[in-house]
């Protein structure tokens, strides 16, 4: 594609990198992601991905901006308190790059729904925040054959990590093989969580969809990172394809998508 004068100042930064150029920032603008949830980590990220200049930018999210959101959730704002957090997440991305496309998508995704939404894109990045949610992601992008980029935060912990079973890579299933009894992990409304982190682990899962839609540098498949904030420590943990994974494993019980992970 030729690029506008306008464009090209706009990513002359990443232009400049070898391993991006205009060939790579062609590819971001041609590419298609969908973020699922517009909250603590789905702000940063998306926030991220259209400065980037990620052509297409689709939001999962059924719920309404609050004003408890607003200590973490950057891209919504005061003034928009009562709004459709799709809609808000809209209105942020228009003001920082007219070129991105932004569709929205305000439902809370099911077993009926996910595999219809996942179809239209390249690449899902998961920012939920409950177990039931993860495991359907994780389930649809397996069975659509989809690279998945998924992180969560804690209080002041985080975990990231990306997931390519289609490639040989272990599943999420492989790591957590099934959800938490209810009420064995608190979520973030119940335990809390500093907002800088959701920012950091939301910063990196960013990072590494573009890694992944540009196919530079080592990809997280097959390792977990966890950030603990108030070590200002980060480690590595390597995953690999669980031989008696529900899902992903020659002796897998899950064929399809289903309410119940």
């Amino acid at each position: 594609m030729d690029f506008s004068e306008t464009q090209i100042h706009r990513y002359a930064r990443h232009i400049l990198l070898r391993e991006v150029g205009g060939v790579g920032q062609e590819k971001l603008l041609k590419s298609k992601v969908l973020l699922i949830g517009a909250g603590g980590l789905g702000s940063p990220l998306l926030l991220y991905l259209a400065a980037a200049g990620v052509g297409t930018i689709g939001v999962v999210d059924d719920d309404t901006v609050d004003l408890s959101n607003l200590q973490r959730q950057i891209a919504h704002t005061t003034d928009r308190v009562g709004m459709a957090k799709v809609d808000s997440a809209k209105a942020a991305v228009a003001a920082i790059n007219p070129d991105v496309t932004v569709v929205t998508h305000k439902v809370r995704l099911t077993a009926d729904n996910a595999a219809a939404l996942i179809a239209g894109y390249d690449l899902v990045a998961d920012g939920s925040d409950n177990f039931p949610t993860r495991f359907l992601v994780n389930d649809a992008c397996f069975f659509a054959k989809k690279t998945l980029v998924s992180a969560a935060v804690l209080r002041f912990d985080g975990q990231l990590s990306t997931f390519k079973p289609h490639a040989g890579g272990p599943c999420y299933r492989c790591l957590y093989p099934a959800p938490p009894p209810p009420g064995q992990i608190p979520t973030c409304d119940e335990a809390g969580v500093l907002g800088a982190v959701a920012g950091v682990l939301g910063t990196l899962q960013a990072t590494e969809v573009l890694k992944e839609l540009l196919g530079i540098g080592d990809s997280m498949a097959g390792r977990l990172l966890i950030y603990d904030a108030l070590s200002a420590a980060m480690r590595h943990v390597k995953i690999k394809p669980d031989p008696e994974c529900p899902l992903c494993s020659p002796k897998a019980s899950i064929t399809c998508l289903r309410v119940d992970p």
